[in-house]
């Protein structure tokens, strides 16, 4: 008899072919709640940061028909899971029901009471058959599709395959079949295709190492043994192969490229995205996170006095954010700052400030502290009340100019950096097999907290050979000083700008040693 529930679930999530963006937005959806996940070898580590801080993340799928974990025992600890009252994502590369074993856990979750649910995902043959411009079904070469494996059960009495009705299929689409690729091959020329029949052998569609081998049916198996061809790959064989792209696509700039983001975890989206579109496979691996000050005392005395100041001054948007959420918190009207002009240090500050339906006064033409003192200096009366809020340890050239200037300025810390050790061990795997391209960096205090995340000498030499792109002129100066070499620094030091930047150059990994 099934025992009875205790609040816990298992959703089986397709989680694409590769590309972070294919999840669907169901799944991204209940990864971001999810208490524990369990993924397959083949779900990417940068879809993982969609999962909740906190969230228990547990490999057991296999790659190449290897088995990772015994299946019985991936079974045994999504029950556990769920009795243990856990939200549990079953994180399953492609389609969960196509060749993903979803049979057999939602039988094993069904005989034991376990409420669950089965979210589908993008499919390889899909995937593969976009990626080579290819539609598996056409209306005048082909009208069926047949979706098969390379790699049957070995524990079966015999096989089921049919190559027969395969290969009276208009297209026929093999899966996990890159070990067996010959005697495949043997198996659709015997079952009565012709061997100048158009195929095309994807390998790790929409993936940043996605490569794409065209040839006659006939031919195509040693053309991948001459080209190295692993898995995973698709086979697709048919008519409508014909239609793969004459021409190879045009590249993406960055296709090829690793490139480690280190901005926080709430702020990496944006810059992530804006790289993975020119082609760039992204790590993320935060240095810092942000943290309530370690006493609100400060701020909520200068919120009392908001109508005494003349000059409200945001320095970057996590302030901005922090000190409305206070302002809310203690339940202070916005019209307590009708009499102050809002200054902003950058674009972006100033739209997190405008969202709020607030007026920003003026924003400086250089993106830093230096710009904010050229626009308020000659304006500023003695006396005049300026608030800074701010992070608790931060630059202090703005203050001192300012007061040089007879402002009263109160600085008052609304949040504050702590580190992060998110990321690590995977940046520290992927340092040791030189496969990172360009670490970026947005701050002064994204330099020096990345590099105290590793504890090795061996690991902090190897991360500073890898080129560094910086936001601006003081976070360059950070980096060098930390033995960096900054190849990448756009002229506005903006997130947007920073990207271009990379996007322009993408020879810095090689060659590059001037600051753009």
């Amino acid at each position: 008899m099934p025992r009875r529930r205790t609040g816990g679930r298992v959703d089986l999530v397709g989680a694409g072919p590769g590309d972070p963006g294919l999840i669907t937005v169901r799944g991204r959806d209940l990864l971001a709640r999810a208490d524990s996940v369990f993924y397959d070898a083949l779900v990417p580590i940068e879809l993982l940061r969609a999962a909740r801080p906190g969230a228990r993340l547990m490999p057991v799928g296999g790659e190449g028909g290897r088995r990772r974990i015994l299946q019985e025992r991936v079974n045994r600890m999504l029950i556990r899971a769920a009795r243990a009252g856990r939200r549990v994502v079953r994180l399953k590369g492609g389609d969960p029901g196509l060749f993903g074993r979803v049979g057999e856990e939602a039988g094993a979750l069904a005989a034991a009471g376990v409420p669950h649910a089965i979210v589908p995902g993008v499919t390889a043959a899909l995937a593969a058959a976009a990626a080579a411009g290819i539609p598996l079904t056409h209306r005048r070469m082909a009208s069926a599709v047949v979706f098969a494996t390379g790699h049957e059960d070995p524990s079966k009495s015999a096989a089921s395959l049919d190559w027969r009705a395969m290969a009276g299929a208009g297209t026929v689409v093999l899966y996990m079949g890159v070990s067996r690729l010959e005697a495949i091959v043997r198996e659709l020329l015997r079952a009565g295709l012709a061997a100048r029949t158009p195929a095309a052998l994807v390998r790790a569609a929409t993936r940043h190492d996605e490569s794409i081998l065209v040839a006659p049916l006939g031919r195509i198996a040693g053309r991948a043994r001459r080209a190295g061809v692993r898995p995973p790959a698709v086979l697709i064989a048919g008519e409508v192969v014909r239609l793969a792209r004459r021409s190879p696509r045009s590249q993406p700039p960055l296709r090829g490229r690793t490139i480690l983001v280190t901005r926080a975890r709430e702020q990496a989206d944006a810059f992530s995205a804006l790289l993975r579109e020119a082609g760039a496979r992204v790590l993320e691996s935060p240095a810092i996170a942000f943290a309530p000050p370690r006493s609100w005392a400060p701020l909520d005395a200068a919120l009392r006095r908001l109508p005494d100041y003349r000059v409200l001054i945001f320095t970057s948007v996590n302030g901005v954010g922090a000190f409305f959420d206070r302002l809310c918190a203690r339940r202070i009207d916005l019209r307590a700052l009708h009499r102050a002009d809002i200054i902003c240090i950058g674009p972006a500050t100033a739209a997190a400030v405008e969202a709020r339906g607030l007026r920003v006064a003026r924003l400086p033409e250089e993106f830093r502290a230096e710009g904010i003192v050229k626009i308020l200096g000659p304006r500023l009366a003695p006396g005049t009340r300026v608030l800074i809020p701010r992070a608790e340890v931060a630059r202090d050239l703005l203050i001192r100019a300012l007061r040089k200037r007879g402002a009263t300025v109160d600085v008052v810390p609304a949040y504050r950096t702590i580190p992060s050790g998110e990321g690590t061990a995977e940046v520290t795997a992927e340092l040791r097999a030189g496969s990172i391209d360009l670490v970026t960096f947005t701050s002064s205090s994204t330099v020096t907290h990345f590099i105290d995340k590793f504890r090795l000498a061996g690991d902090r030499r190897r991360l500073r050979r890898v080129p560094a792109a910086v936001i601006g002129p003081i976070t360059a100066a950070t980096a060098r000083r930390s033995g960096f070499r900054v190849a990448v620094m756009p002229r506005d030091s903006t997130i947007p700008a920073l990207a271009r930047a990379i996007v322009r150059r993408p020879a810095w990994s090689r060659t590059d040693s001037r600051a753009l």
